[in-house]
Order: C-alpha cells, then structure tokens, then sequence
C-alpha cells in the first residue's frame, strides 16, 4: 500500500499529456500488486492465493519497468527512482516471503 501511495505521489508531478499514457499505467500497475494479494487471500484454496500472488509479482515487475521508463524519458531523477526501487524491492521481498509460505501450507 505504501508503493501505491508513493507511486501516486509521484506521478502527479509527470506532465499532464501523459496522464493516459505512463502516468496511468503505472498507476493501475501499483494498485493491482495489493488488489491481487487481498483477492487471493479471499480466495478458498491455496493453489488460488498463488495464483493471484503471482499476478501480483508480475504487476510488480510492470511497475519496476515503467519507473525505469518514466526516468529514462526525464520524469524522474535517477535517486527518485532508486527510492521508488527498492521500496518495489522490499515489496518483491515480502510477496516472495508469502508465496513460499503458502506453498509449504499447500505442500507445493
């Protein structure tokens, strides 16, 4: 959650003919990552929880490329978006962390 508020922070300084473009995408990429974990926590097996983790994981990743993205095309400064990276880092860290944990519950 904190990834999604620091990512709409940020984006609200990207310029505004971009609010369709990167601005959003990056946007509803952030917000899938903890919308997906809350789904499958919800969901009634396990094999259905790592499902939507690993959706999570590849929203993620989505979000990691487009900050390069927004930073390449002068958006963001490069220690901007080093913050930004390792607070996906440490997001990657606790998804793994929770996937390996429901897999060893399921037996997988």
């Amino acid at each position: 959650m904190d990834l999604v508020t620091a990512i709409y922070r940020t984006t609200a300084t990207f310029p505004k003919d971009e609010l369709f473009g990167i601005t959003s995408q990056v946007r509803r990429a952030a917000v899938s990552i903890p919308s997906n974990i809350a789904e499958g926590q919800g969901r009634l097996s396990e094999k259905e929880f790592r499902f939507f983790l690993g959706q999570a994981r590849g929203s993620l990743m989505e979000v990691e490329t487009q900050l390069q993205i927004a930073e390449n095309l002068g958006y963001l400064q490069k220690e901007h978006t080093n913050k930004l990276l390792e607070t996906c880092a440490e997001a990657g860290r606790i998804l793994n962390g929770l996937l390996t944990s429901v897999s060893k519950q399921a037996g997988v």
